[in-house]
């Protein structure tokens, strides 16, 4: 090989390759992208055969196209509650594609231009420019690697490390390490051995890595011809042009490999993540999908039961644990990681298309999933806030839970839940007779919606409608419409149980017969808007209700409706949680709130169904601001918000957890809040917040030290502060 001086602004794309070399590199090539395409092929054949998604996925491709772009390329959701992991990836994608782009700009220029056209343009001030940006971010891309490296080997962050970390965790990392630093060592070898032309000094970690190789004498073919007294450290024995061209096998042999192994194991989720964020669901959580009237349906009895949309979610997962470490399952020692479940579905799959064993998806033992494990999920969605690639987890575990209800597998408890419903349509099991109970020590009379006219049909819900605790917020907020003075009225026993969380623990059919049950009331009644006073209820009202099929199931003799209709399909009925419908009272005027009646300190908890599910935060927020509370915000607020424990039926199972979730909430508004101590009420604005609180400040030692209330008696207590200054003001 003979060192050439480069003076013109350009290079030599193949520089001392000789051409038989620059056969075999093609060559090489062409198997290369034919394996890539191969296991592309492979993967997304695999999607093609599982079952229909019911929810639509490619509709508005381009917009979902030039969202999910921009979604990716902001790296917003890696920057969520982790700067450091946000950076690091941001660093690794931006060098990345960078380094992607400068390849396919050289080929277009090879292939594209000076063969097909005999035109050039990589030359001069593009080059320039070209070889400063190649530089710069194909650094940032190593340091993104290093610091993912020394996350991962050097801190060992917890969360990187699981059941599910193999050796092509190491082999992905240290592959993009390589590339990145051999692709500068190549860079480094070529201005040294070319004479270190002066317009490379752009490239300026390759031209720093030719002073260091100029410092300390490496031997080049020109030098040696050139002064028969050349002197210089040779390394290995080997002069520059030959650590060049190792360098460059190197750095496209690893490039081949790599390439070819991207369809194979987890470098696919550079594909796979993307494809999913295009396909994601905006309403993923908030909504489940519906299952078929048809008796024979099968939820998960196979892997062939899973949607293609379920599949690719478990080929997207990236390994990196956000699910894991936010999950307040997991950090409650019960048996549930969000990813394991996610990965273990993806190894059994992969199994069983290797030959492997069948066995039952979900089972007490001897399944791929324990049923155990998916009981303990809390459907508080955090999971799905947290991952950075869209994977909705919760969808794949509701299919579980059917699973488990279609083999009888529910815990005894959930049983009785479902029992009591069917019988008496609350959870509670009491008489449905005895629903508006709670209202009799009102100083005033309910209207019956079911008779008059009224702007708010009020649902009240079972907790407080039975539940002891519960009721004094039930009255709170009948009289805080009362002294609104607006129309509103309740079903009495024609309200039943919402289905909301025994939906999201499998039973699917009991949730149509009270949707069903719902929606046929209600259309016998006159309102304007359905107010809920639980988060639970106004999401399955809002987002569930007008996705159902009643005309499915409505000739069904066991179903106790007979509505055909879409309800609600096109929102003209208003669904609010009672913190909107009263935030708009107090912004209008009817109510009378001057922001000072109270002076306590107080810390509030976002309701998992209020705020992640629907994304509301701001109205509980400006109505405790109102009453005159001080307001200190828990370090974990809004979309970071700790779950109480009560989703998914945590309310109505024993779990053997330390601590219990309600516990650490409460230690953590106690300690961790900027009032720490000095926090006298923890506020809530859940009927079942407040019954696992409760709960929690009991066992939790915390009874002494706060009180747990909700949003509705604060402002009740603030009226009540309001007219007594009024009638002080009058007296004087």
């Amino acid at each position: 090989m003979n060192a050439i001086a480069q003076a013109e602004v350009t290079r030599e794309t193949y520089w001392g390759i000789s051409a038989t070399e620059y056969a075999v590199f093609y060559l090489l090539a062409a198997i290369t992208i034919f394996v890539f395409l191969y296991g592309v092929y492979r993967r997304f054949a695999r999607y093609a055969a599982g079952s229909d998604d019911p929810f639509q996925r490619l509709d508005d491709l381009s917009t979902r196209i030039s969202r999910g772009a921009a979604i990716v390329l902001s790296n917003e959701k890696q920057f969520d509650r982790d700067l450091y992991g946000g950076l690091m990836h941001a660093f690794i994608l931006w060098g990345f594609l960078t380094l992607l782009i400068a390849t396919a700009i050289i080929a277009v220029e090879q292939y594209g231009t000076e063969l097909l056209l005999n035109l050039t343009f990589w030359e001069g001030e593009f080059y320039l420019a070209y070889q400063f940006i190649v530089d710069a971010m194909g650094l940032l891309f190593v340091v993104g690697i290093g610091m993912a490296i020394y996350r991962r080997y050097w801190v060992r962050n917890e969360r990187l490390w699981g059941r599910h970390t193999s050796n092509e965790d190491a082999i992905f990392i240290w592959t993009l390490f390589g590339l990145g630093v051999g692709g500068f060592l190549l860079e480094g070898f070529r201005i040294y051995a070319t004479g270190m032309p002066d317009h490379e000094a752009v490239s300026f970690v390759g031209y720093g890595l030719a002073m260091v190789f100029q410092a300390i004498g490496l031997p080049t073919v020109a030098g040696t011809a050139t002064d028969p007294n050349y002197t210089a450290v040779s390394v290995l024995g080997f002069n520059a042009e030959t650590l060049h061209w190792l360098s460059w096998w190197s750095h496209s042999l690893l490039a081949f490999f790599f390439i070819a192994w991207i369809p194979y194991a987890k470098p696919f989720h550079m594909l796979s993540s993307f494809a999913n964020i295009i396909t994601r669901d905006e309403k993923a959580g908030k909504r489940l999908p519906n299952v078929p009237a048809d008796l024979d349906a099968t939820n998960a009895e196979s892997i062939d039961d899973f949607t293609w949309k379920e599949l690719l979610d478990q080929d997207a997962c990236t390994k990196c644990g956000r699910c894991s470490s936010i999950c307040p399952a997991k950090a409650s020692d019960r048996p549930l990681d969000p990813r394991d479940v996610i990965l273990d579905l993806k190894s059994y799959r992969e199994d069983l298309e290797a030959g492997g064993e069948e066995k039952p998806i979900v089972a007490d033992g001897g399944g791929v999933i324990d049923t155990e494990t998916m009981e303990s999920c809390m459907a508080c969605m955090a999971c799905m806030d947290a991952c950075p690639v869209e994977i909705e987890h919760l969808q794949s575990f509701t299919r579980l839970n059917r699973q488990m209800t279609d083999q009888g597998d529910v815990s005894a408890p959930m049983q009785d839940v479902f029992q009591n419903v069917m019988q008496h349509g609350n959870t509670f099991g009491n008489s449905p007779r005895n629903r508006a109970d709670w209202a009799d020590d009102l100083e005033f009379d309910l209207t019956d919606a079911r008779e008059e006219q009224v702007d708010y049909l009020w649902y009240v819900g079972d907790y407080p409608s039975y539940d002891e605790r519960n009721k004094r917020v039930a009255r709170s907020l009948a009289t805080i419409l009362q002294e609104a003075d607006v129309s509103f009225g309740i079903l009495f026993d024609d309200e039943k149980y919402d289905g909301n969380d025994v939906r999201r623990v499998g039973e699917e059919f009991l949730y149509v017969e009270l949707a069903g049950h719902h929606v046929e009331t209600w259309e016998s009644c006159e309102f304007d808007t359905i107010v809920c006073t639980d988060p639970h209820s106004y999401n399955t009202f809002e987002n569930e209700y007008p996705e159902v099929d009643f005309a499915e199931f409505a000739d069904d003799p066991m179903m106790p409706f007979e509505y055909t209709d879409q309800w609600n399909e096109d929102g003209e009925v208003d669904v609010l949680h009672w913190t909107q419908a009263v935030e708009e009272l107090v912004r209008e005027g009817k109510l009378e709130l001057s922001g000072d009646e109270l002076e306590y300190t107080v810390t509030y908890h976002d309701p998992c169904h209020l705020g992640r599910y629907n994304d509301e935060y701001e109205a509980p927020r400006d109505l405790i601001e109102a009453t005159g509370c001080d307001l200190r915000e828990m370090p974990r607020n809004r979309a970071d918000s700790f779950c109480c424990g009560g989703g998914g039926g945590g309310l109505w199972m024993d779990f053997e957890e330390e601590p219990k979730p309600s516990e650490e909430r409460l230690r953590e508004a106690l300690e961790d809040t900027d009032a720490g101590s000095s926090v006298e009420k923890f506020v809530v604005a859940c009927p079942m917040c407040m019954t696992m609180y409760e709960d929690g400040r009991k066992t939790g030692g915390f009874e002494d030290d706060l009180e747990v209330v909700d949003i509705a008696e604060l402002i009740v207590e603030a009226i009540g502060a309001q007219s007594k200054a009024n009638l002080e003001m009058a007296a004087d």
